[in-house]
């Protein structure tokens, strides 16, 4: 496509303006009047103007239009978002075909999880469940993180919106590494989907290294017991194992993020556990709900409860030696920490809280 012709503002078209001829006929229709002869005087005051005047028509010119996507209605305006947006779009599919795109050893791909996966996930996270943050600064701009967080839900849908609240809201745009459970990556599709939002497997080993990679790495210690747990003991949080995630944050030196989730626990009351079905199953529970199984698929849709993520002080760990990793009374007393931590604050947000979907 061509490029259009600029006109400066305040100058008209060639087709508009006289020309010559025009000028003189028209001055031809009436009888010439001498022009009054200024005075010296006159002229000196008129120069200083006349000479502004110039400079400033001087510097306008020499300043560049504005790029487009400035400009009111350009390709950053209201009328051109769909050409940027298509523009990102075949770059993406262009880097896909060419193979211009990184895959760490844990399998993140962070072009796909940027451009497709955080997109899927954005209207849920901003649309349906309207979550708010509140703390993301105490994640560190830079350097390794380690965030704890409650674990709730039936389905672990707060992982992955913490995942999206981390990514979309952090000044330095940071991304969240999860530590999952071993059934994630046995079940065919969410294995590999798993693997490309960075999600791994949950172990001092993977953890460890990603930490002295400088990642920020989120696990929810409460595993299966608290994203299982029934409705009457919502927002009670349950044992966090023995403390392991605490000596992992201590050998790398890493700080601790406490995180709070509330509105997680409603969106699918469970009333019951077929204990038999799930052992059939191979799956650690099998959720009976007010909608499911009776309603089938429909009985999956979550309800859209109003959700809020807090991420408390960090609780630095940089200051312990070496051998404190294994130190067994430490790491009761920092995962005791850490976890009264967020028992309050998930106290303190519930009284805060208006309505369970409002």
């Amino acid at each position: 496509m061509a490029d259009a012709k600029v006109i400066p503002f305040g100058e008209e078209p060639r087709s508009r303006r006289k020309g010559p001829r025009q000028g003189r006929a028209h001055r031809a229709q009436g009888p010439l009047k001498p022009v009054p002869q200024q005075r010296d005087e006159e002229r000196d005051q008129q120069r200083p103007e006349a000479a502004a005047t110039a400079a400033t028509a001087a510097t306008a010119a020499s300043v560049p239009p504005p790029p487009p996507q400035d400009r009111p209605g350009g390709a950053g305006g209201p009328g051109g978002g769909w050409e940027r947006r298509l523009a990102h779009g075949l770059s993406f599919l262009r880097r896909r075909v060419t193979g211009e795109y990184e895959v760490d050893d844990f399998g993140y791909d962070e072009d796909l999880t940027d451009q497709v996966l955080m997109s899927l996930l954005r209207p849920m996270y901003e649309n349906y469940f309207r979550i708010e943050v509140k703390g993301i600064d105490n994640i560190p701009d830079s350097g390794g993180a380690l965030v704890v967080a409650n674990h709730s839900g039936v389905l672990p849908l707060d992982g992955l919106m913490l995942q999206v609240a981390v990514h979309d809201h952090h000044p330095a745009g940071r991304h969240l590494r999860l530590l999952a459970a071993d059934l994630v990556f046995m079940l065919p599709v969410v294995n590999e989907l798993a693997r490309k939002l960075g999600h791994t497997l949950a172990c001092s080993e993977d953890a460890q290294l990603l930490l002295e990679r400088g990642e920020v790495v989120g696990v929810m210690p409460e595993g299966f017991k608290g994203i299982g747990k029934p409705f009457s003991e919502r927002y009670k949080l349950q044992r966090f194992g023995r403390g392991g995630f605490v000596s992992t944050a201590l050998r790398a030196g890493a700080p601790i993020v406490p995180c709070s989730i509330v509105g997680a626990e409603e969106i699918y009351p469970m009333i019951g556990n077929a204990k038999t079905l799930a052992r059939l199953l191979g799956f650690p529970y099998f959720p009976i709900t007010p909608t499911f199984p009776w309603l089938g698929p429909l009985g999956g849709v979550p309800l859209p409860t109003k959700w809020t993520i807090q991420f408390g002080e960090p609780i630095p760990t940089d200051g312990y030696p070496p051998e404190a990793a294994d130190d067994p009374m430490l790491m009761f007393n920092l995962t005791d920490q850490v976890r009264e931590t967020i028992q309050h604050t998930l106290y303190k947000l519930l009284v805060q809280r208006r309505s369970v979907f409002f």
